[in-house]
């Protein structure tokens, strides 16, 4: 079968599968609240993009791997919460969300940026002084170290946020489910399928939309050779469009409905586990399988995350959201995707037994 055919035929299974995706999600998160809702809902969406970068690693697409965990977090925390607050904006005026979330995931995300700072210019302050093997040891050490920092805050988090501090998370969502289920009656949005369903649901649909993904993924390469669309451009910027249309569509979709908690957690939720979960995991396996996995990033690609987290960084500040804000961070989107349309590939380059495929 044709590539374009292939992309066509996933392209379209997708979209209703995203449709049955929001829909388990907002059942899920009607019986166990929009904050564990937001939570599973990012979970089970970045499990997919979990295996496909596992068994990248394990072929030694060090930078295919890379490049796809920075185009997920870039178009999480841009163009999908760009397009939530757009939708929402249209619709409603102005929008109110948890602060407290608000401010703890800045926060966090602030961390993880450093943390892609710091082995950048870590290398480029080492220069021509050491050796080549000597750097890539010395930001391997550093690496490692650093992942098992985050993953540990990473925990941190989720026992904050569930445990100890779970009050701060829903003492803004609680009114407006009353006011939800005053206006029907007493009954809450959200009462056809029970939590073990609507969670069999989720792992259902997200097993559908992982296939479908992988050979949509698949089409694609051979589409965009034919097109002459730069490599750099289908990692980070065509691949998570398509990885992550059922996120996108879940979040935008529950934005529309004033549900801005639950699509907070779904798009900074899910950026905030592929930079302090996902992405230190990938490089402690690299450690244990033997390949050097690392978060040295190139440096163009590590300034265009800092920028993106600043700016996002400041628009939810506030706990409030309009169209306005939403039209700033797809506008700054489309910029980035610009940027890496006409950033030139690299050639291969071999570092000891491993190549390393720069894209």
């Amino acid at each position: 079968m044709k590539p374009t055919v292939v992309f066509i035929l996933n392209f379209l299974a997708i979209i209703p599968l995203a449709s049955l995706l929001s829909f388990a999600t907002e059942e899920l998160s009607a019986k166990l609240g929009q904050t564990l809702g937001g939570l599973m809902n990012a979970t089970f969406g970045n499990a997919v993009e979990l295996i496909v970068s596992i068994v990248a690693l394990k072929n030694g697409e060090i930078r295919i791997v890379q490049s796809s965990m920075l185009g997920s977090i870039l178009s999480n925390i841009l163009l999908v919460l760009g397009c939530c607050f757009l939708a929402g904006g249209i619709k409603h005026k102005e929008q109110n969300f948890n602060s407290t979330v608000a401010s703890t995931m800045s926060s966090l995300m602030a961390v993880s940026t450093a943390s892609l700072i710091i082995p950048a210019t870590l290398y480029a302050a080492m220069g021509s002084s050491k050796p080549k093997d000597t750097k890539d040891d010395n930001i391997l050490i550093l690496s490692h170290g650093t992942s098992i920092i985050l993953l540990i805050l990473y925990a941190l988090y989720l026992f904050f946020q569930l445990k100890t501090h779970a009050h701060l998370f829903d003492e803004e969502s609680e009114p407006e489910a009353g006011a939800e289920g005053s206006a029907d009656g007493g009954k809450p949005d959200g009462q056809v399928l029970s939590p073990w369903a609507a969670g069999v649901a989720l792992v259902i649909v997200t097993i559908a939309v992982a296939i479908c993904a992988e050979y949509l993924v698949d089409s694609i390469d051979s589409i965009v050779e034919s097109a002459h669309v730069s490599r750099t451009f289908i990692g980070l910027i065509l691949l998570p469009i398509v990885g992550n249309a059922a996120e996108h569509v879940t979040a935008v979709v529950v934005a529309t409905k004033n549900k801005m908690d639950l699509a907070i957690g779904v798009a900074i939720g899910s950026s905030m586990q592929i930079a302090l979960l996902v992405t230190p995991f990938l490089v402690i396996l690299g450690w244990i399988i033997g390949q050097p996995m690392t978060l040295q990033f190139e440096l163009f690609e590590t300034v265009v995350f800092f920028l993106a987290v600043l700016v996002t960084n400041y628009l939810i500040s506030d706990g409030k959201s309009n169209y306005l804000e939403g039209a700033m961070l797809v506008g700054m989107y489309i910029i980035i995707a610009l940027a890496f349309y006409v950033y030139p590939d690299k050639q291969p380059t071999n570092t000891g037994s491993n190549t390393l495929w720069s894209l």
